[in-house]
């Protein structure tokens, strides 16, 4: 699709980053706990889709006090990437990146977490 056809909608996925950022008697730190968000919508060309990300980010951002009374400002950073969804993806497909590794069949054991690393999975354990 050319992005001056804005008639279709298409899929995209937009992977955001946000951060937490806890003022501790007026000091924010340096380092900072992120959170990296894939989102999934669809829009009227890539131009359009940059926008509902970073529309959709800004619409996220919140604050409220920790326990220890610190205020904590979970604000977005801005959109790690953009990707067009087209017809290449099945319906249930959300994220994709095409790299090259040396070996990954051979070297699975290196290049995969172990199972109970999964972040589902972790999650059942801990409860």
């Amino acid at each position: 699709m050319n992005e001056a056809d804005e008639s279709i909608e298409s899929r995209y996925s937009a992977k955001l980053l946000f951060q937490f950022r806890v003022v501790v008697q007026g000091d924010s730190g340096i380092m900072r706990t992120c959170e990296e968000r894939i989102i999934v919508f669809r829009a009227p060309g890539a131009r359009k889709a940059l926008a509902e990300a970073k529309r959709r980010g800004r619409k996220a951002q919140h604050d409220y006090l920790n326990s220890d009374g610190n205020p904590v400002f979970f604000e977005f950073v801005g959109v790690m990437d953009l990707l067009g969804l087209g017809v290449e993806c099945d319906d249930d497909e959300v994220w994709y990146d095409i790299v090259v590794r040396k070996q990954p069949m051979e070297r699975a054991a290196q290049l995969l977490p172990d199972e109970s690393e999964l972040s589902a999975i972790r999650e059942i354990q801990v409860r």
